[in-house]
């Protein structure tokens, strides 16, 4: 959580950058950070959410360590993010989950591997090949995701509202006149500078790994897990419209579209997930804050092991393994959607808030 000590520091490491402004061109965040002439708490979170730790400007900082002013731009603002994380959190008493996300992860999974046990359970006699709705009933499944799904949408709105007004009035100094003026105009912005993952790659065509080390893979990777994920959000999207207006029950032929979406949202969701695991391992660890190793991965292998799953039950539907497959499957899913409000995803949700804030100030060339 906030301490005294991280916003000390916090402003201590803006301060000297913002006298030294070496790093100007290189992201929003330096952009925004000469808008201010002070940094309160609300300065620092917006920065901190506002970085996508690319990474070019710790090897760039002439104040970096072994320097004594110890200046590590990208470790300082993760470690703000992450108590920005914990404090917007809704309950807030589930705000200290982001530091303890692998026993997390552990809970939620055993729920929701049990929940969905259970449910297969209050059915009697063997099922069907391929008819997922007698191992668990379509009620049952709707009933379990729905109150799970708008439970997580609730609390991430909530920590997206607390987020947003955290940020807006602690402007800590005078800020530039806007380039976009309407809301829904800066919103586009920020929409195009996040599906485009525009400012991943800092100053450079590349992403930093390391001093004098640049590839595109954390960025290629960054878009399979996000646009994977939204191409399986889209198929489930599309299975409930055909059961619900059309009255057609799963499972689809291979060739259907539901299935079509996810299959490639699945692949993606392994993809990604495997890609950015071992870009980690190669990055310079002072380039993040190495307390959140566990945040990150646990997220990463809920998303590969829910798509693996997912993919497994495709292939073997027709098989006897179907029951335990759709079991395991279902466990994963409801266990990633307990888990949304409280791990790396919302992220995404922050980040995506301050390019909202960044494009509403972006001062007219």
């Amino acid at each position: 959580m906030w301490s005294d000590e991280l916003a000390r520091h916090g402003q201590h490491v803006m301060t000297v950058c913002n006298a030294c402004r070496y790093c100007e061109a290189y992201c929003p965040v330096f952009q925004a950070m000469e808008d201010r002439l002070a940094f309160a708490k609300g300065d620092l979170t917006y920065l901190a959410n506002l970085c996508h730790n690319c990474g070019e400007c710790l090897y760039a900082c002439q104040y970096a360590p072994p320097h004594e002013f110890g200046i590590n731009v990208p470790r300082t603002l993760a470690e703000i993010r992450l108590a920005s994380y914990e404090e917007s959190c809704w309950p807030n008493i589930m705000g200290r989950a982001f530091a303890r996300q692998p026993s997390l992860t552990a809970a939620a999974l055993v729920v929701g591997l049990v929940v969905m046990y259970l449910a297969a359970r209050a059915l009697s006699g063997p099922p069907a090949p391929g008819d997922f709705y007698q191992v668990v009933p379509h009620h049952v499944m709707v009933a379990l995701f729905s109150g799970v799904s708008l439970f997580a949408v609730a609390a991430l709105v909530v920590a997206a509202r607390r987020l947003a007004r955290g940020i807006g009035p602690e402007t800590g100094g005078a800020v530039k006149p806007a380039t976009v003026n309407r809301p829904f105009g800066a919103i586009g912005v920020a929409l195009g500078d996040a599906l485009t993952l525009r400012h991943l790659h800092g100053a450079g065509e590349d992403c930093t790994n390391a001093e004098e080390s640049r590839g595109p893979w954390r960025r290629r990777f960054h878009h399979c897990t996000s646009y994977g994920f939204a191409l399986c959000f889209a198929s489930t999207t599309v299975a409930a419209i055909y059961h619900v207006i059309f009255g057609w029950r799963a499972p689809y032929a291979y060739a259907s579209l539901p299935v079509v979406l996810g299959t490639i949202g699945g692949i993606g969701l392994l993809i990604g997930p495997a890609g950015l695991w071992a870009v980690r391992g190669s990055r310079d660890p002072e380039l993040g804050d190495p307390a959140q190793r566990g945040l990150d991965t646990s997220f990463l292998a809920m998303l590969f092991l829910t798509s693996a799953s997912g993919l497994l039950l495709l292939v073997a539907r027709e098989s006897r393994m179907m029951p335990a497959l759709l079991v395991g499957h279902l466990g994963f899913v409801l266990a990633l959607f307990l888990m949304l409000p409280y791990g790396k995803f919302v992220h995404g949700i922050h980040r995506l808030t301050a390019l909202v804030k960044f494009a509403r100030e972006r001062r007219a060339p």
